[in-house]
């Protein structure tokens, strides 16, 4: 079983409305920023393992560019092509990790988190339905302590499954 952490949200809001874009800064594979487990990158997407992670093979799922508008800012077939890339990675978790339901969201805003990006979070089996849902996707019930090194290895796993 693995622990939970609290997360400091006031620090966490704060440090989303007033620094630099976290997808921009991953997406650049900028050193001096916290390093984040790449599970698969290309020319337009990057997909990585969530730093903040409610639930094991948590991935976030981001345009390469900086996108505000999560339909508006691409096109029908910009859009429909991360949403492929989506839902290849969505099934690459599924397989890896045991998984009840999958669930596919866009959170941000125009106030922080703006950069669009898709979260693909895998609810285990058994969680009580009470704990279910939004319940589950919620930093304050904490973060999931995963090792560095289990982390790693997860993003080739689940790298692995894709079938790009």
């Amino acid at each position: 079983m693995t622990e939970r952490q609290t997360i400091n949200i006031d620090a966490y809001v704060q440090s989303t409305q007033t620094g630099p874009c976290f997808l921009c800064e991953i997406a650049a594979h900028n050193p001096e920023y916290p390093q984040h487990h790449y599970v698969f990158e290309n020319g337009q997407a990057i997909v990585f393992l969530n730093k903040y992670p409610m639930l094991r093979g948590y991935v976030l799922v981001a345009p390469r560019e900086h996108r505000e508008g999560v339909t508006s800012d691409f096109t029908v077939d910009e859009y429909l092509d991360l949403q492929r890339l989506i839902y290849q990675v969505a099934e690459a978790v599924r397989k890896e990790v045991p998984t009840e339901r999958i669930y596919i969201f866009s959170f941000g805003s125009q106030q922080g988190n703006s950069h669009a990006h898709w979260h693909i979070a895998p609810l285990p089996p058994g969680v009580p339905y009470e704990e279910q849902q939004f319940q589950a996707v919620m930093l304050e019930h904490g973060i999931l302590d995963i090792p560095e090194e289990e982390l790693a290895e997860l993003a080739k796993r689940i790298g692995r499954r894709l079938r790009l």
